[in-house]
């Protein structure tokens, strides 16, 4: 096994294992609203892409044919699209909260009202480390002639997929940034529906 592979195998299980941690560690803390926020977010995961880009459902090539037999090993196809999904929840969605929580302030009103800056920071995060997932963990499994499966959350599939840009030689493609772009804004919309029943 390679340090890159063993590089990716190592964010993706601490991508799962360090949010549980936390939200057990703290959960009589927390806001109620995370709870069920990670229920629907790593549901929103699992089907909006992660099943799909796992297994290649839709004119893609499942994500085992895409990569090494190690990572193969070490996450088999069956339980990728899992970690993934859990990870996109935990790490990326919820820690996309606590960050956007924390440049406010510490204000709970950001999860009350629609925060215009509090949400562009949402995004800026939920974007940003998807380039770096993109450029650094996964650009083999997403380099061009490895198309991935049309999905819900990106739904101009492979069809309609442009390098976004090079770098290295590695690059950053429509197709896997589209989820990114669309999810936040439902997740920050059903975080406020949330908080709205409960008060």
């Amino acid at each position: 096994m390679s340090f890159e592979e063993a590089r990716v195998i190592c964010v993706v299980y601490l991508s799962v294992i360090v949010p549980a941690v936390v939200y057990f560690k703290n959960k009589s803390r927390l806001p109620k609203w995370v709870l069920p926020t990670y229920v629907i977010s790593f549901l929103a995961c699992a089907l909006g892409w992660e099943l799909w880009f796992t297994y290649g459902w839709v004119d893609g090539v499942a994500v085992d044919l895409r990569r090494s037999e190690s990572l193969n090993n070490w996450l088999p196809r069956d339980i990728n699209w899992l970690m993934n999904s859990l990870g996109d929840a935990g790490a990326v969605l919820l820690g996309g909260f606590w960050i956007m929580w924390l440049f406010a302030k510490r204000d709970y009103q950001v999860f009350n009202t629609w925060n215009w800056p509090a949400f562009g920071i949402l995004m800026v995060w939920c974007i940003g480390q998807n380039i770096l997932v993109e450029m650094l963990l996964y650009h083999d499994q997403l380099a061009e002639g490895k198309p991935l499966s049309w999905a819900p959350l990106s739904p101009l599939g492979p069809y309609f997929n442009p390098v976004l840009f090079e770098f290295n030689d590695r690059t950053l493609m429509l197709q896997s940034q589209l989820p990114w772009l669309i999810l936040p804004a439902m997740i920050y919309l059903i975080v406020l529906k949330i908080n709205k029943n409960t008060n």
